[in-house]
């Protein structure tokens, strides 16, 4: 995975998370052609950048709370 490539799958899941959307890792790495810890590792790097991503377990979902 390029540099770019890896940025364009982090404004997506910034995307997905901003618009209350993304529910399965496993759905969004086989849309991404890679695997699970792939998605983990770029959420990581997400949050170390400063964005405030959190699980909500009730709805089973990743949130962007800004």
């Amino acid at each position: 995975m390029t540099y770019s490539e890896r940025k364009e799958k982090e404004i997506h899941l910034l995307y997905l998370m901003e618009h209350k959307r993304l529910y399965s890792l496993e759905k969004v790495a086989n849309d991404y052609g890679c695997s699970v810890r792939t998605i983990k590792r770029i959420l990581t790097t997400l949050r170390n950048e400063g964005y405030n991503i959190t699980y909500c377990r009730k709805s089973n979902k990743y949130i962007l709370k800004i």
